[in-house]
């Protein structure tokens, strides 16, 4: 008789779960919900944070309102999202950098990346490409690794930072094809192009927006994307596997996260609507333009993407010796 009641007691407190669950998701949101940008305004991230908490305002029948908080490479805005209350009334954008990165390049962060927030939906993609100078008599990957196998620290290459996906692109492209390039930091990958065009340095892992335009116009020699696979934008580049690299695979990203403890029912709505957003035609188009290729997905599969990439750039930063700005 005991044994029953056990049984129908814990019958009953799942069905209340399950009750209280579809009630929370119907309700949600019932006020404005923030949307924490880590990045100044402009760029491809707050472009299409933008964008999504317009059209996630229309469809939640609540203002999304957008909230710059740049800083730290990002982890000051993160940090924020990581510190509010776990409701679905504050989430956030979240990079490459203060999810998987920042804490090897800068040690102990003010919150955890894989504790203290829950992944909703990957948002979009950054490709990165590595280019040449006219001058550097180089046409392919594999003629790039013998110049610099045939000249051990002689080349040098930019990248739009210390510590950005760009630079890290590159010391991850050096442990694999077991080369020895010097690095040279730029305040962005704008700066780094001109450069690159001005052959003032030789070779650039660059975001491929910025570098297109050059490419196309012949001014710089496009190798190949660093990407695993080929990109939208510019389907005619071949990726770095592909061209004598195998398993080479850098990409920039960002995706959309919350509080750890949000209701699951919460953050399925969230990533219900986010995958919708991203496919729209209009969204998708804008992404675009700005060098951001849409890739959306499951909460579990953000979750699983972030937990492959901690240890794979942690190899990268301790073996390159990377440091932040």
């Amino acid at each position: 008789m005991l044994k029953r009641l056990v049984i129908l007691l814990a019958r009953a407190s799942l069905l209340a779960g399950v009750a209280v669950g579809a009630v929370l998701a119907q309700s949600y949101p019932a006020k404005p919900v923030r949307l924490i940008i880590p990045f100044p305004p402009g760029g491809s991230a707050d472009t299409i944070a933008r964008l999504l908490a317009q059209e996630m305002s229309k469809t939640l029948g609540q203002p999304v309102v957008a909230e710059n908080r740049p800083g730290a490479g990002g982890n000051i805005g993160v940090d924020a999202v990581a510190r509010s209350a776990p409701d679905g009334y504050t989430i956030g954008l979240a990079a490459a950098g203060a999810l998987v990165i920042n804490q090897h390049l800068m040690g102990k962060l003010p919150y955890d990346p894989v504790k203290d927030l829950a992944p909703v939906a990957k948002l979009a993609d950054i490709p990165i490409v590595v280019a040449v100078a006219n001058s550097l008599p180089v046409g392919s990957v594999q003629e790039l690794i013998a110049a610099a196998k045939a000249k051990p620290g002689g080349l040098a290459f930019g990248s739009a930072g210390n510590g950005t996906a760009m630079h890290l692109s590159g010391e991850l492209f050096k442990l694999m094809a077991g080369v020895d390039m010097t690095h040279v930091p730029y305040k962005g990958s704008g700066p780094a192009v001109t450069d690159l065009v001005a052959g003032q340095v030789p070779v650039a892992f660059v975001d491929l927006v910025s570098a297109l335009p050059q490419i196309r116009a012949g001014r710089v020699k496009g190798l190949a994307v660093a990407s695993g696979k080929r990109t939208i934008t510019a389907p005619d580049l071949p990726t770095v596997a592909e061209s004598g690299v195998p398993g080479y695979d850098a990409v920039g990203w960002f995706g959309l996260v919350a509080p750890a403890g949000t209701p699951n029912e919460v953050i399925a709505r969230l990533n219900a609507e986010t995958v919708r957003i991203m496919a729209l035609p209009e969204v998708r188009d804008r992404a675009l333009l700005t060098g951001a290729e849409p890739a959306t997905g499951t909460p579990e599969e953000f979750a699983a993407f972030i937990s492959s990439e901690i240890p794979k750039w942690e190899r990268v930063v301790k073996a390159s010796g990377a440091k932040a700005n």
